[in-house]
């Protein structure tokens, strides 16, 4: 019996000890195993360059880390889910276009797929083009859907302004400028009615604090008058300047005479005004119609608000282009027939 009680304790000693080893192998093992996931779910995808790529509605996590290896990551796809499932949560999600920098990891892809942190790309709509000119742009941005296309340009300022449900009969004039950001799949149209609300706000406020006694019987002329500036000057140091001419000829009774709104009338117009043009009778012709045109003619800046809410105090009644970028200001005709002499003629 003690034989057979000593066997069976030397048996459950070595049972205890290998045991105790194969928990300790096991234990360093899947810590070792552990630590190894951990590193590759946190290192870098070793993309050369920024990644944009498209995550479409019901993509599986196996589908976009083959999609990523396709493009030039730096992964072994089935170690890279196991690893994933494991120690992540690569689910749910979100449709969109997303962009990877070359610093992402595994972890942040999720991460960012999750939350739906897709890139956002930028338009710029600048100050001083039409809204005709904004939709050429725009339908050739990035990953923006439904892009609008007109043959004219009142055309597309009439059917923008119906689109959007505005008051006017045109659109033009009533976008703010500015750089704009969206993700895939943003409409035109979104766009253009983030650029509205931005104009509404602008010109609200601009109307709210303008000078005392100016020509305007609302907000509206003064969001033509401030268009009309954008397109007569390029100079941040002109445009009140400019105002206080328009301003003065309108207060004397005096037509305005812009070449810009005249412009904007001829539909096509092919780059060339001509005497045949200043004579025709159009809404927007200020040569032959007394006042401001019946729509702005371009998309006004901040500053050009500004100035037509803001004129300069002066007594000038003309200006013309000194070929340099700037204008001469005239006080009168004689003067400005000097001016036009020199600088359009080149009579000294």
């Amino acid at each position: 019996m003690g034989i057979t009680r000593g066997c069976i304790y030397v048996v459950f000693k070595r049972v205890v000890q290998f045991f105790i080893v194969f928990l300790v192998i096991t234990s360093v093992a899947l810590g070792a195993g552990f630590w190894y996931a951990q590193q590759r779910l946190q290192q870098s995808l070793q993309l050369a360059q920024p990644l944009l790529f498209e995550v479409k509605r019901g993509m599986h996590a196996r589908t976009v880390l083959q999609q990523l290896q396709r493009q030039g990551a730096d992964i072994h796809v089935s170690e890279a889910y196991i690893v994933s499932r494991l120690l992540d949560d690569p689910s749910r999600l979100q449709a969109g276009v997303y962009q990877l920098s070359t610093t992402d990891s595994l972890q942040s892809l999720w991460r960012k797929l999750r939350l739906g942190e897709q890139h956002l790309f930028q338009v710029a709509l600048i100050e001083g083009r039409t809204l005709h000119e904004w939709l050429q742009v725009l339908s050739k941005a990035e990953h923006i859907e439904e892009p609008l296309q007109f043959t004219h340009k009142h055309e597309a300022a009439e059917r923008v302004a119906e689109l959007l449900g505005m008051d006017s009969t045109s659109a033009e004039g009533w976008l703010f400028p500015d750089t704009y950001s969206y993700r895939a799949g943003t409409s035109v149209l979104d766009i253009l009615r983030e650029a509205h609300l931005r104009m509404q706000a602008e010109l609200s406020e601009t109307w709210q604090t303008r000078a005392n006694d100016l020509p305007y019987e609302n907000a509206y002329e003064l969001l033509i008058m401030a268009s009309i500036i954008e397109k007569e000057t390029g100079l941040k140091g002109e445009r009140k300047r400019v105002s206080s001419v328009f301003i003065n000829r309108i207060n004397k009774g005096m037509r305005l005479q812009s070449d810009p709104t005249t412009i904007y009338g001829i539909e096509p117009f092919d780059g060339n005004i001509t005497r045949a043009h200043l004579r025709e009778e159009t809404a927007y012709n200020t040569y032959r119609i007394s006042g401001l045109p019946p729509s702005p003619i371009a998309m006004p800046s901040k500053a050009s608000l500004e100035a037509a809410a803001h004129p300069e105090h002066s007594d000038y009644f003309y200006f013309v282009a000194d070929g340099s970028g700037g204008h001469v200001f005239s006080k009168t005709l004689a003067e400005h027939n000097k001016a036009v002499n020199r600088y359009q003629r080149n009579q000294r």
